[in-house]
């Protein structure tokens, strides 16, 4: 088996919600991230921070993850967004390396170059749509986990994290489908309320296999 293959078969079984292929990803590639957002923080709780962020990024866009970009670069590519953000929040201007964040290969070929500009632009919406997301959940989770409402933590990492269905999710907690159904229908309100805040229009919760 290629490398290559190997790590398309790590994103499948992640997109199953193999736990096992999660921690394998976070194994791989953990280190490198905050090794790369510590060099640029010097801060290393903010770097963990900004790593799990990232983390949390890709599985909220995991269900738009094009396999053509390799896993390593995706995950650069949302570490450095995060990053930048993190910089913005302490006043500290991006430096112009962000963009290349992950490359080891030095120059490449041309159609390469134009293929990976395309593929980020086509991705600059859904990016805005992953960020509104992930930071809706995460205040979401933290408000709940304040409130001991662990139901509704567990329903939303299951639904929207792992990708389960309603019925795979009130037989693994124990509870109904309408019981689910409410707590989903709840975050998704949540969620469209975010992307109006965020000015973004025509936002499609289905698109990304929230819905």
């Amino acid at each position: 088996m290629t490398a290559d293959e190997a790590e398309r078969l790590l994103v499948e079984r992640i997109r199953r919600g193999d736990a096992g292929a999660w921690e394998e990803c976070i194994a791989r590639f953990e280190g490198r991230l905050l090794a790369y957002v510590d060099s640029r923080l010097r801060d290393r709780a903010a770097g963990e921070d900004v790593v799990q962020e990232t983390f949390l990024g890709f599985l909220v866009s995991l269900p738009n993850y094009d396999e053509r970009t390799p896993l390593e670069t995706y995950l650069f590519s949302i570490a450095a967004h995060k990053l930048t953000d993190a910089l913005r929040r302490k006043g500290r201007r991006p430096a112009l390396a962000l963009a290349n964040a992950g490359s080891s290969t030095g120059d490449e070929p041309a159609a390469r170059s134009r293929r990976a500009s395309t593929l980020l632009r086509s991705r600059e919406r859904k990016s805005r749509e992953a960020d509104v997301i992930g930071d809706c959940l995460r205040d979401l989770v933290a408000r709940w986990r304040e409130r001991g409402e662990y139901e509704r933590m567990q329903c939303a990492e299951l639904l929207f994290v792992l990708g389960w269905s309603n019925q795979a999710v009130a037989q693994r907690l124990g509870i109904d489908e309408q019981a689910v159904a409410n707590h989903k229908q709840f975050v998704v309100m949540k969620l469209k309320q975010a992307a109006t805040a965020a000015r973004i229009r025509d936002f499609d919760l289905a698109d990304m296999d929230l819905g």
